[in-house]
């Protein structure tokens, strides 16, 4: 069963999400909260898989609140929920760490999509989204050069991770073991300058590596 925490200012979009979720076999609404603060409270001694996590709340913001719940609680997943789909909101929420970012016009089998996705150690980006990253970094007249070579499997192991692949599945897609996956995953990483997994699909949109 995947709990699921909703953080979001409004009361009326926190019981919209929980209806949309309500007869999804394996995903479970087990709180919700009104502001960052109350989801930092909630996440103390609760069990809690994914937080869907509103950016804009009182209090204390989502990009606060992920930054603190993701280094009390490293096996939490974030996904980003706002009805912005600006690269500045998109990028503040990766770099802390969120593992996905999605809309609130969103439909319910993308959201479904989404939280299975982050649960099982991928990262999610909605279509809208990934459009607006990947056009404001074509737009981009100086972009950050990039000096490490890739090999053809960091860029097989790139493209998958990209596509929102865990590690299982592209150790079969591959035909490569779970551990040559996380040494390829490690190294692009170390190489793109990334903390995590969105970041290093944020860094290699940006530097054209992906798209």
């Amino acid at each position: 069963m995947i709990n699921v925490l909703i953080a979001d200012d409004h009361r009326m979009f926190i019981d919209g999400l929980k209806a949309m979720l309500l007869d999804i076999p394996g995903i479970k609404v087990v709180g919700e909260a009104l502001n960052g603060q109350e989801a930092l409270d909630y996440c103390i001694d609760q069990p809690v898989d994914i937080v869907i996590m509103d950016i804009n709340m009182p209090v204390m913001d989502g990009v606060a609140a992920t930054k603190q719940l993701l280094k009390a609680h490293k096996a939490l997943k974030v996904l980003g929920l706002s009805m912005h789909n600006d690269r500045h909101f998109v990028s503040d929420m990766l770099k802390t760490g969120a593992q996905g970012y999605i809309l609130k016009n969103t439909g319910k089998d993308d959201l479904v999509e989404a939280i299975k996705t982050l649960y099982n150690g991928g990262t999610f980006l909605g279509e809208e989204v990934s459009k607006t990253l990947l056009s404001s970094f074509m737009k981009q007249p100086h972009r950050t050069p990039f000096n490490e070579k890739l090999s053809e499997r960091e860029m097989e192991v790139l493209g998958c991770i990209a596509n929102g692949l865990t590690t299982q599945e592209i150790a079969e897609k591959l035909f490569i073991s779970k551990n040559t996956v996380e040494t390829h995953r490690k190294n692009l990483l170390y190489k793109l300058q990334a903390k995590n997994t969105a970041e290093l699909v944020n860094n290699a949109y940006k530097r054209r590596l992906i798209g």
